[in-house]
């Protein structure tokens, strides 16, 4: 529970009142390595902070296949946040892609913290806008034409994660074959 205190202490200040008052409304979670933390179709009515482990956002394009949108590690927030703050059904999975420790809050738990908690939602927007920086800076990856430059890139911003999951999920994150990557690989 002390990470999570840390992170969000990163973003307002919190008493310790409040603090416990949170900690009361969290779970612990161990989700086993490749069970779905949420599905495609599902509204979102939890939200995660990965404690330790490494998660996979993915979805299926119109040819079928299973793509890597980002990962998840240690240290940060999932959540779906237009289906849970909205009701809306989520369009994608995540994934452990590791054996994965998570805090859980429940949305109502959620809500009950924003209505009881001065600045919990301007912490949280805090954390989403800390998020969207983030998830833009990975998209700029798949922007990149080269893929080796791709693969460079990700192992400045993603340093260890390569050696954490399989290569098929960071092939399809940097929009390259396996076979591509194991190229490169190679070369360094």
């Amino acid at each position: 529970m002390e990470a999570f205190t840390n992170y969000l202490l990163q973003f307002g200040h919190l008493n310790e009142q409040q603090i416990r008052l949170i900690h009361s409304k969290l779970t612990l979670r161990h989700l086993p390595k490749g069970a779905y933390l949420s599905e495609a179709g599902q509204v979102a009515r939890e939200l995660a902070f990965v404690v330790d482990g490494v998660l996979r956002s993915s979805f299926y394009n119109n040819k079928g296949e299973d793509v890597t949108h980002y990962f998840i590690t240690e240290n940060h927030f999932y959540v779906d946040i237009d289906s849970f703050l909205h009701k809306m059904f989520s369009m994608g999975y995540v994934q452990a892609v590791t054996d994965c420790e998570l805090i859980i809050i429940k949305i109502e738990d959620y809500e009950e913290l924003s209505a009881t908690i001065l600045d919990w939602d301007l912490i949280f927007q805090k954390v989403a806008n800390k998020f969207l920086i983030e998830k833009m800076n990975r998209l700029k990856l798949n922007i990149m034409e080269e893929a080796q430059v791709k693969y460079e890139l990700f192992l400045q911003n993603f340093p260890g994660l390569v050696n954490r999951v399989p290569l098929v999920y960071v092939a399809s994150f940097l929009g390259i074959t396996p076979s591509s990557l194991s190229r490169i690989r190679r070369k360094k």
